[in-house]
């Protein structure tokens, strides 16, 4: 299993999970009905608030000059837990959660909705814990300490 830690990069999973989300309702297994102005409301604000949250965490990783590329935690040259980082420790997995789940109310499949928690099952056990045992070798108790203070999602 540790082949696949930190080798498919999370917009590729998210990517591939939506894919498989618009084939769960194409089959229908569990179509929602979705009704009203909340049909289109609920997933347009989940999608701004995963941008807010997206845009955000980019440009506190540019801020202080640091990689933003998930497949290699290593190089990271500093701890960043200043603006959104102050709410959850991985911003930008959250935003591609809230976009999967306004993908999934779009698509109206109670299916692709329920699989949702997979992301969050594959993204902790081969993204985020390989990441935090980089980040903990490279920054120490700052790390753990941020840790204790901050949510992994949210």
């Amino acid at each position: 299993m540790q082949e696949l830690e930190l080798r498919l990069p999370p917009v590729v999973v998210v990517l591939l999970h939506g894919l498989a989300a618009w084939w769960l309702a194409q089959c229908a297994f569990m179509p929602m009905a979705l009704a009203g102005a909340g049909a289109l409301a609920v997933p347009l604000v989940l999608v701004f608030l995963g941008l807010v949250f997206g845009v955000m965490a980019v440009l506190g990783f540019r801020r202080q000059r640091t990689t933003v590329n998930p497949t290699r935690p290593g190089d990271a040259s500093t701890l960043v837990t200043a603006g959104v980082y102050r709410f959850s420790r991985n911003p930008m997995y959250l935003a591609l959660l809230l976009w999967l789940c306004a993908w999934s109310l779009v698509l109206a499949d109670g299916l692709a909705l329920a699989a949702v928690p997979l992301f969050v099952l594959y993204m902790n056990r081969f993204q985020i814990g390989p990441e935090e045992r980089v980040m903990t070798e490279l920054f120490g108790d700052a790390y753990r300490q941020y840790c204790q203070r901050v949510r992994r999602w949210l």
